[in-house]
């Protein structure tokens, strides 16, 4: 069930940025002649006056479509309310409509975990460091043996404490250790285990093992005093979110190479809502908003077939006056179609092959 729950987020996401699209055309008056939820095979259709609906069979995407690509349309080439005919403006309104979606629909739904949740009023510290994620079986920590949902305990013999400076000592025991073995005891369930890692050296010369790190205990809540209180909250964590993302893929970008490891395809994202939700399910309004803005964001990078790629041409338009030839367009956009398929399977193949139940067929 929360497999098909973090499913169910993912698609509705998608939903999300796709109506985004839709009602930006449609309130402008553009016409629009298709709307897909998902990919594949049809499963669900409804002709409408002027649209198509339809459902899918895979989930994990969608596309609005227009008549302006469609050979067999009646509507006539010089009809202006075409999206090829209207003003750069207005398709600009369209192309972003599905980035801006996604942003407003993540602060949302943080407003609505607030509320649900209760205004944070301190923390109840157990000892250790608890381990959220652990980045990729190949890392150090993955090949000592570290598990998503492990709690360390001590390093090196050095018992963390239950307070907030627990991740600090921790962090600074692993980066004075680079390429040094490292005594690390784990609380998995009920039971004590004691694993080595050898934390790799990285360009600035500190030691990482590939974990994710989270105080280990519970937040502690109130009710909030007022409606403004949630709003301005909720407001807070989307900006966190959201500068916490962005400076996540400027990484990516500057430092390619220690960083790329971090890329998750469908699968990964799934798995890591599954865990969420089973933890707790009011924190996948949380996993909801960060991929959301992780959406937006990656769809507005000025890269072909994104939604960023297309503005980016509408911007060459606007400076030349005139649109960029359609087969340089076209060239463009296919190019970066295969590229990200290409990449889209290899990240699906690579995290598929990295889940346990596969781990365990091959063993």
């Amino acid at each position: 069930m929360s497999v098909l729950a973090a499913i169910g987020v993912l698609a509705l996401l998608i939903a999300v940025h796709e109506l985004g699209h839709f009602l930006a055309a449609r309130l402008q008056g553009i016409h629009v002649n298709r709307f897909s939820l998902g990919f594949g095979p049809v499963l669900l259709e409804y002709q409408g006056e002027k649209t198509q609906y339809a459902v899918r069979a895979f989930p994990l995407g969608g596309f609005v479509g227009f008549p302006d690509d469609d050979p067999d349309s009646t509507i006539p080439d010089d009809d202006p309310d075409l999206l090829r005919n209207r003003p750069v403006f207005d398709r600009a309104i369209v192309i972003s409509a599905g980035v801006i979606a996604n942003l407003i629909f993540a602060y949302v739904v943080l407003v609505a975990q607030v509320g649900a949740t209760g205004v944070p009023d301190g923390f109840d510290y157990q000892p250790g460091v608890a381990v959220p994620q652990v980045i990729s079986p190949d890392s150090p920590a993955g090949k000592a043996g570290l598990k998503s949902g492990d709690t360390i305990l001590s390093v090196d013999g050095d018992v963390l404490p239950a307070n907030q400076d627990a991740i600090v000592e921790l962090k600074n025991a692993i980066e004075r250790s680079a390429d040094r073995e490292v005594l690390f005891e784990v609380l998995r369930g009920s039971e004590v285990l004691e694993l080595n890692a050898t934390p790799e050296a990285t360009g600035d010369g500190l030691g990482r093992i590939g974990v994710q790190l989270a105080p280990n205990g519970e937040a502690i809540f109130r009710q909030p005093s007022n409606p403004i209180e949630i709003f301005t909250l909720g407001a807070q964590r989307f900006q966190s979110i959201f500068v916490g993302t962005a400076g996540g893929f400027y990484q990516l970008v500057t430092n390619f190479g220690e960083t790329a490891g971090q890329l998750a395809s469908p699968v990964k994202i799934v798995q890591q809502g599954a865990v969420v939700a089973e933890d707790n399910a009011t924190n996948l309004l949380v996993f909801a908003a960060v991929i959301s803005i992780n959406l937006a964001i990656v769809n507005i990078l000025p890269l072909p077939a994104l939604d960023g790629g297309q503005l980016a041409f509408l911007i060459v338009e606007w400076l030349r006056g005139k649109p960029v030839p359609t087969h340089i367009q076209d060239g463009v956009m296919q190019s970066g179609l295969l590229l990200l398929f290409g990449l889209g399977i290899f990240l699906i193949v690579r995290d598929t092959t990295q889940l346990d139940w596969f781990q365990q067929l091959t063993r």
